[in-house]
């Protein structure tokens, strides 16, 4: 025997609970521009129905769940709009009630957010349990594409803090090396010879410069030089030649 095949239905209500007047009618003005003018989307509430005649959806509260039942078409909070057939269920009535209560434990009225956790996810995620079509683009596009756009913004401030903290690491680095080198250029010139006494004027000019290099600034010791490299980079290169592989390697690197 083939399990009886119940339709499941979705109300669609224009969210006009503002307590302003005004304000509601600016939302009817907005749905009827962005959905009903270029089926764009725009500020809905939404209910599942299946078996008998009460809707299920999900709403903010403070303690317990946050999933709830009222007569289908009749949620006093909203202005109804339409019902949408998403399709059949084959499930019993006695699978919908335990989803049902799985999905009043595991949405509780204080998880609920504006962007990423509404009524409009709450039924895409009953009707998928439900095993039908979810809810049309429209219905939720302006939570999705406002969800996404926290999303970026979180991910780039993410992005900048790293990408400083490398820009201070590396110039940290960069004076290391550059500190080894002078050291370096240093002994080597106090060991000349005097007979070569022209090579070791030029090895330690190269210290000097190296000295000065570091002693005018490029020694980073936290974030905030960062935000003063420019500056401090114009008194090196009014100093320095900015020719030199050393000084580009180094600038590159605070560039980034």
């Amino acid at each position: 025997m083939m399990p009886m095949e119940v339709e499941v239905k979705l109300h669609v209500y224009d969210v006009t609970n503002s307590g302003s007047d005004k304000t509601n009618s600016t939302i009817l003005q907005i749905n009827k521009i962005f959905k009903d003018g270029i089926g764009l989307g725009g500020i809905f509430h939404s209910a599942v129905q299946v078996y008998g005649d009460d809707e299920w959806s999900f709403g903010f509260c403070e303690q317990g769940t946050g999933v709830f039942s009222c007569p289908s078409q009749r949620n006093p909070m909203y202005t109804y709009r339409e019902c949408i057939v998403l399709g059949k269920t084959n499930c019993s009535i006695l699978k919908v009630n335990q989803i049902l209560r799985e999905l009043s434990r595991e949405w509780p009225g204080n998880s609920y957010d504006l962007l990423a956790k509404n009524c409009n996810h709450f039924c895409d995620e009953f009707c998928e349990k439900l095993g039908v079509q979810k809810l049309p683009g429209w219905v939720n596009r302006f939570a999705n594409a406002g969800d996404a756009a926290m999303e970026v913004a979180g991910n780039t401030a993410l992005r900048l803090r790293q990408a400083k903290t490398e820009i201070v690491s590396a110039s940290k680095v960069a004076y290391q090396f550059i500190a080894r080198v002078a050291n370096n250029t240093t002994s080597a010139s106090d060991s000349e010879s005097p007979e070569n006494s022209s090579r070791g004027t030029s090895s330690r000019f190269q210290g000097t410069w190296f000295k000065n290099l570091i002693t005018n600034g490029a020694k980073p010791s936290s974030s905030s030089e960062i935000e003063n490299q420019d500056e401090g980079a114009s008194r090196l290169q009014q100093q320095h030649d900015d020719k030199s592989p050393l000084w580009q390697n180094s600038q590159s690197r605070y560039d980034m």
